[in-house]
């Protein structure tokens, strides 16, 4: 059929990406392997929207839990467990398969191979053979076990005499019979109904099967319309790429002069950076020069100033102690303590021996003249213009981009092109119109379907309605029997309504034996077909072993591997298995991916000459980009910091400074040698000398806080500019060596080694171009393998199948057998029984009479027969049964 080869090829158009996966793969490995050798990566490429493909919606939903009729499946299942327990016999179906078991002649059998096969078939269908040995046994001595029956009545025995032996424990006797065919009455009972649930199973299950059918067929039709809608949106997305191509050659001067600015920068930026680090120091080594002559100038002053008013409070200090109240024994030693600390008010420090930094501040403020900074900043800019000499020189790629969008736009024909190369259209169309014309002709069988399962129902019915006229008898001739008997008559004298109750339990035993022979060959049939068919194709559909069966290589043919593709593609070579197909469908991925389309078209020269073009590529080799106007330090930048490293700040001492800045402002603390002398001035008796003692303490404080406080925070300033400095001035000259070492070896880069930068980055640049496309095909083979033609109602339709064939039929069938043949079987005691019991409802001819006779102590029976004459009969006799004629009338009795 047309229609559906075309179904198998309407996505094969998107294998262009497929096969273009493994070039891009090789050559993406190949530039990640000359990016290792080159120390870094290749910038990203942008990612491209493309969108969502439209996706179809399907309804069907290929699920099926029974509901209370699932406990009589799982008896059923159970039940062919034991008979069957052997796993699926996936080897010797393909034995037989591959053998050609079907086409051997009957002399071929005797071959060694050949009976291999059968009794390993054999040993598989043991349980099965076995059951079915079991029903036909059942079916042929059934007839022979009645005619026997009848025979042997009619000669009554077998219970066909008319005479009941009467026994003390007969009433228990009765009680056992009827206990034992009620209860084989209800499980005769329980199989019809579960032969009539599995019956009307079947017939409630025909409208989810319309259902199944119903959704499946509109799955197809949304298939067939949804698929080309998809595979133009596909075609479609192209643009975005195309455009996004376009809009990078407009913008290759910011693009491309992005990427060489960015490839420079590295080593640029950071040289730059230093040089405007030292323009920085040049001003903060400005600010530590001030701050150290401020400084020195607030300290020289200060201490002059400190030593003067220290001198003064140590000669007054000393002139109190000099009071003759000090010479008093008890104050002596604390005067003499304090003469000796007179000592230590000095000053510590001695400022006017260091060397001013006037020279390196006239030499700085000569450097700082020219503004470093600004220069610098010259540099960037000048860097920074990379992109705009790129776009000046790049003018003539803009001006070939009409040629480009040409190209490109012919590029997009060729692939529209070459998806119109299959009519998927209109083969899904006649697609369309195909299941269109099966779902009239299906929904045409609608009330055929109908009246078949009607009539199956009927004849099922008709079947149980066999087992129920027994069971009727049964029911009937128990209660009847029941009802009817009692205890005080004697057989002979029993009553109609006790007499019938045996009369019909005796019919339900003729019945029986007219029917269970049938039924069982009923059973024993639908056993055979019913059974296999859910053990060797049921169970292994639904665990899928059979379709490895299917898969299994060269199965049909020796030269043949696979089934599927041979008879899709008449490639039997293709790696495509039913099992893989359905587990794709079944995870409703595309059709182009579970049927693998790629293995069948070789598109290699599309895609040379389509979207993987070389004149994109020609388009830029062309390009040329001159960075020698690019000028990142002047000279007079330059000739400032050689000037800087000269300005003398390296000769100033610094060691020096720091010594004077060691020493401390005075030699001892003012505040803890105020506090000491307070301390001692309590130690003396209340007086103008401890008065006079506090006061000086005072005094030293004051001086503390209005001279020590300012000169301490002026040589904590001269203290961190000095540090400052020293560690500016370290290896000065080195640190500008390397500045201008840097700048240069940046320049040269830019210069000398721009063309090879130019070269490296256009080449990126244009791969950046091509992974757009990559981008588009790589969307387009993950979009064909997930999203296009979506093959979830090929799944679907093989779900539904095994439900509508499994679980609706095969189950219900099944069901019905189980239930009829447990009835088959029952009717065997219930013959037995209804025979056991019918003895004690229906009324007899003759009955035992007991009497005591003479007196010699013998005891003697006497019966009494159907016209009233009594006989004696002797002890020896006591156990014989006396026969005689059969009489339709009750007995007469021996009195009347």
């Amino acid at each position: 059929m047309l229609w559906s080869r075309w179904l198998v090829l309407l996505l094969c158009w998107g294998a262009t990406s497929g096969e273009q996966s493994a070039d891009e793969r090789d050559g993406a490995a190949d530039e990640v392997r000359a990016d290792t050798r080159r120390q870094r990566s290749p910038p990203p490429v942008e990612p491209l929207d493309f969108g969502f493909v439209p996706a179809a919606v399907y309804d069907t939903h290929a699920y099926y839990e029974p509901a209370s009729i699932g406990i009589l499946f799982h008896m059923v299942h159970a039940f062919l467990y034991v008979v069957q327990p052997n796993n699926f016999p996936k080897d010797l179906i393909v034995k037989v398969i591959q053998q050609n078991m079907g086409g051997i002649k009957l002399e071929e059998w005797k071959k060694p191979e050949n009976v291999v096969l059968l009794l390993q078939w054999i040993h598989y269908q043991a349980g099965f053979l076995v059951c079915t040995t079991v029903g036909v046994v059942f079916v042929v001595l059934i007839p022979l076990i009645a005619m026997c029956f009848c025979v042997c009545r009619c000669c009554e025995n077998c219970g066909g005499e008319m005479h009941q032996r009467q026994r003390k424990n007969a009433d228990c006797h009765r009680g056992f019979f009827t206990a034992s065919l009620v209860a084989t009455t209800i499980f005769i009972i329980l199989g019809v109904l579960i032969a009539y649930a599995a019956n009307h199973n079947v017939t409630s299950q025909i409208k989810s099967t319309r259902r199944l059918i119903n959704t499946n067929l509109r799955d197809l039709k949304t298939f067939a319309n949804n698929t080309p809608a998809q595979i133009d949106y596909l075609t479609a997305q192209y643009t975005t790429a195309k455009n996004k191509v376009l809009s990078d050659l407009d913008n290759i001067g910011p693009l491309l002069g992005g990427r060489i600015h960015s490839q420079l920068e590295k080593e640029v930026v950071p040289s730059l950076d230093t040089a405007l680090r030292m323009a920085g120091a040049m001003r903060e080594t400005k600010e530590a020069l001030e701050n150290v002559s401020s400084s020195l100038e607030v300290l020289q002053d200060g201490m002059g100033k400190l030593q003067a008013s220290l001198t003064e409070e140590r000669a007054s200090l000393s002139n109190t102690l000099s009071d003759p109240a000090c010479t008093n024994g008890a104050v002596s030693p604390t005067c003499n303590s304090i003469r000796s600390t007179l000592s230590q008010l000095g000053v510590g420090a001695d400022f006017h021996r260091l060397p001013d930094v006037s020279q390196a501040i006239a030499n700085v403020n000569t450097v700082l003249r020219t503004d470093l900074s600004n220069i610098v900043q010259k540099g960037y800019s000048s860097f920074n213009d990379t992109p705009r000499l790129v776009k000046e020189q790049t003018k003539n790629i803009v001006s070939a981009l009409p040629r480009v969008k040409g190209m490109l736009d012919k590029i997009g024909t060729e692939i529209i092109g070459f998806s119109k190369m299959f009519p998927v259209e209109a083969s899904l169309a006649n697609f369309t119109i195909f299941l269109n014309e099966r779902q009239k002709s299906i929904e045409a069988l609608y009330p055929q379907m109908d009246q078949m399962d009607f009539y199956r129902w009927i004849g099922c019915v008709g079947v149980l309605c066999l087992v129920v006229l027994v069971l009727a008898f049964n029911i009937l001739g128990l209660l009847c029997g029941s009802c009817g008997y009692d205890k005080q008559a004697t057989p002979t004298t029993r009553g109609c309504l006790s007499n019938t109750g045996g009369n019909l339990l005796m019919a339900g035993v003729g019945f029986s034996f007219i029917f269970a022979w049938v039924l069982m060959a009923i059973v024993t049939t639908m056993f055979v077909v019913g059974g296999n068919v859910e053990k060797l194709v049921c169970e292994p559909l639904a665990n899928r072993q059979l379709f490895k069966i299917i898969d299994t290589p060269y199965l049909v043919h020796p030269e043949k591997k696979n089934f599927l593709p041979g008879m899709l593609f008449q490639n039997p070579n293709i790696d495509l298995t039913l099992g893989s197909m359905y587990r794709e469908c079944y995870e409703n991925n595309g059709l182009y991916h579970a049927l693998q389309l790629e293995t069948m078209f070789n598109i290699n020269s599309f895609l040379n000459r389509t979207v993987y073009n070389k004149d994109l590529a020609k388009v830029l080799e062309g390009v040329q980009v001159d960075l020698q106007d690019i000028t990142l330090l002047e000279q007079a930048g330059r000739d400032n910091l050689i000037n800087f490293a000269n300005s003398g700040i390296g000769q100033i001492d610094y060691n020096a400074y720091l010594a004077e800045v060691n020493k401390g402002v005075t030699v001892v603390d003012l505040l803890t040698f105020s506090t000491d002398l307070e301390a001692q001035a309590d130690q003396l008796p209340r007086g103008a000398l401890e008065n006079a003692l506090k006061g000086h303490a005072s005094s030293i404080r004051h001086i503390h806080r209005e001279q020590v406080v300012p000169l301490e925070q002026a040589m904590s300033t001269l203290n961190q500019s000095i540090k400052q400095l020293q560690r500016t001035s370290n290896d000065l000259p080195v640190k500008v060596t390397n500045i201008l070492s840097a700048i240069d070896a940046a320049e040269y880069l830019i210069t000398q080694n721009a063309s090879h930068v130019v070269k490296q980055e256009t080449k990126a640049y244009v791969q950046s171009l091509v992974g757009y496309f990559k981008q588009y095909t790589e969307w387009v083979k993950n979009s064909l393998t997930a999203e296009v033609a979506q093959c979830k109602p090929i799944s679907n339709m093989v779900d539904s199948m095994e439900i509508v064939a499994c679980s609706f039929i095969v189950d219900s069938v099944n069901t019905f057998w189980f239930g009829l043949g447990g009835c088959c079987i029952l009717l065997i005691p219930s013959i037995i029984f209804s025979v056991k019991l019918a003895k004690y409802y229906r009324r007899m001819d003759t009955e035992d009479v007991f009497e005591d006779t003479a007196n010699t102590g013998n005891h003697g029976e006497k019966v009494c027969d159907i016209h009233g004459n009594l006989t004696v009969v002797s002890p020896s006799y006591y156990d014989s049964v006396i026969r005689f004629p059969r009489a339709s009338a009750p007995p007469y009795d021996c009195n009347w």
